[in-house]
């Protein structure tokens, strides 16, 4: 609007079956390097690698601020340890309710459920009415850790009078709803009681960090050892520990090295999906 942009997430995608030789897919940015000096900054809603995994690349061609909650920003850091910038990224860590002023526009942070934690929806205030992008979400009524989703908050953007709704919709055609994270422990539980002689290993997202949290409790509790492998997942699990979104009952984890040292129904093992 006027002199101001900004832009809500910087994520990559992944080849399709046409695009032989590519590896990963990353927004076309000219629009914005050729308007680099309107430019405010980024506005990050979560810390997958569809909404963040272009940020290192977008920050080669355009140094801008950019702004999200300690889990993202934390694997961001973790991302740009990885590139060589010539600069020190402008990075800024927000909580939900907070609110950020990016010339004429306004953005407040709204909590949301969603399968990674410290998700955000963005309520974007400007001079022409409000614009509401609820990021990636679930309607998780008892989710793993923190409070549900900020309806309350939702409805009061509502009674005021939304110009425009960006809305995740993921499955929005299918009936029915998605079950709790709370229902995949469950599930979890009786893998583990029905395989007392195995050894289990379990591949999921490394960004769900609450479902990698329920497998290392449930392993605890079955007198299993831990080891976590896959670059991805050992990055983000490093992450939400330092950030204290992860605990480990002590003496749990082990290094994928040692795992010869146990026998199969000591182990579980978790890797990236």
């Amino acid at each position: 609007y006027g002199q101001d942009i900004v832009f809500i997430d910087c994520g990559m995608g992944f080849p399709e079956e046409d695009m032989p030789g590519i590896d990963l897919v990353i927004p076309d940015i000219t629009y914005l390097t050729s308007n680099r000096e309107k430019v405010r900054g980024i506005l990050l809603t979560h810390g997958h690698e569809d909404h963040i995994g272009a940020v290192p690349y977008v920050l080669k061609q355009l140094n801008v601020p950019i702004w999200g909650t300690a889990l993202t920003i934390g694997i961001i850091k973790n991302k740009l340890s990885e590139h060589r910038l010539d600069f020190k990224p402008q990075l800024n860590t927000v909580k939900a309710g907070d609110k950020v002023r990016l010339g004429v526009f306004e953005a407040e942070f709204i909590h949301v459920n969603h399968s990674i934690a410290d998700s955000c929806a963005i309520a974007l205030s400007t001079p022409r009415g409000l614009i509401v992008h609820s990021g990636d979400f679930k309607l998780d009524v008892t989710p793993i850790e923190g409070e549900m989703m900020d309806l309350t908050r939702f409805g009061e953007l509502g009674k005021k009078g939304v110009k425009l709704l960006m809305c995740e919709s993921t499955n929005a055609e299918r009936p029915g709803y998605t079950p709790s994270e709370r229902k995949v422990g469950q599930s979890l539980e009786y893998i583990f009681a029905t395989n007392p002689t195995n050894r289990i290993l379990i591949a999921t997202f490394s960004s769900n960090v609450h479902r990698v949290q329920q497998v290392i409790d449930i392993s605890a509790k079955h007198g299993r050892k831990v080891a976590i492998t896959g670059r991805s997942m050992l990055n983000i699990v490093g992450a939400a520990t330092e950030l204290g979104y992860m605990t480990f009952p002590k003496n749990t984890i082990i290094d994928i090295s040692e795992i010869k040292k146990y026998n199969p129904e000591q182990l579980t093992i978790i890797t990236t999906g």
